[in-house]
């Protein structure tokens, strides 16, 4: 098994109920945030990384994800007839932001379905997994600080954010201890998917950041599907947890829920506010508000 972690999954075969009736045909990774779809601040941020391979796992009416990371011909020919050189150039650096993949899942069976889709393309080597539904604002980027503890550790690194009260039952909890030579990591021996508030046991909440050992793959074959057929990534950690070291990682940086409402208009106005292009004006504008 290689260690060095070369590749990125991104699951991306939901159907994005959330945001309907918005994604009766645009996929939900496709929204914008601002004015650059949610799934490339997650490209960007495993690229920034050091991440050489994306592997987006799509489904049914998932190609304008393929059409967003691919050159547009047409678009960048009028563009640069009409001497548009910085409109230009954004078009021509997403379609060269990285190596990408896809693979498709034919029906959306869980995370760790989609997962398990990527086996092939993976390989016997350590990877990374992504959820762009959570775009985290972090610098150095929350994969980063994840991989350099898996370079250190040595085993599977989930990141996690601290999560005080009834919250922590939208969430799967880790189990353990903190480590006593860095509070941020936290020795994981067990986890529970969306325990009540008294069941938890910890304020460690597992969010959309991975890096795994290959033997999840197998682990995950083996598990047996649950309620409506899906195979749950967590039970495959679960799993691993018997046999290997895992750990959470408490990232330092902010995490926006772009899969929710609310969470995605939180991200569009924070992130709105630190650009220098379009933050003062918008400063301004909400200061005018009547609130």
């Amino acid at each position: 098994m290689s260690q060095e972690v070369r590749k990125a999954v991104f699951p991306a075969g939901g159907l994005g109920t959330r945001f309907l009736p918005a994604t009766k045909v645009i996929p939900k990774e496709m929204l914008a945030l601002v004015d650059k779809p949610i799934i490339q601040y997650g490209v960007e941020e495993a690229i920034a990384s050091g991440i050489e391979h994306i592997i987006i796992v799509t489904g049914r009416g998932k190609g304008a994800m393929e059409d967003h990371f691919d050159h547009s011909f047409e678009l960048d020919a009028t563009l640069e007839r009409r001497g548009k050189k910085e409109l230009l150039a954004v078009s021509r650096s997403v379609a060269s932001l990285a190596r990408i993949s896809y693979v498709r899942q034919k029906e959306p069976l869980g995370l760790g379905h989609a997962v398990l889709c990527a086996k092939e393309l993976v390989g016997d080597e350590a990877f990374a997994v992504i959820l762009p539904d959570d775009v985290i604002d972090a610098d150095p980027p929350c994969l980063k600080q994840m991989l350099d503890v898996f370079d250190e550790r040595g085993g599977s690194v989930l990141a996690t954010m601290t999560i005080d009260g009834p919250g922590i039952s939208a969430y799967g909890v880790l189990a353990g201890s903190p480590d006593p030579d860095n509070e941020r990591i936290y020795n994981c021996t067990g986890m529970v998917e969306k325990p009540k508030l008294a069941d938890a046991p910890s304020k460690q909440a597992i969010i959309g950041r991975y890096v795994l050992t290959p033997r999840v793959f197998e682990l995950l074959e083996e598990t047996t599907p649950g309620a409506g057929g899906e195979i749950q990534l967590t039970d495959g950690i679960k799993a691993l947890l018997k046999e290997e070291k895992v750990f959470g990682y408490t990232f330092e940086g902010k995490r926006y829920d772009a899969g929710d409402k609310f969470g995605m208009l939180q991200a569009t106005v924070e992130f709105a506010l630190k650009r220098s292009d379009l933050g003062p004006q918008f400063r301004e504008y909400l200061k005018g508000l009547a609130l």
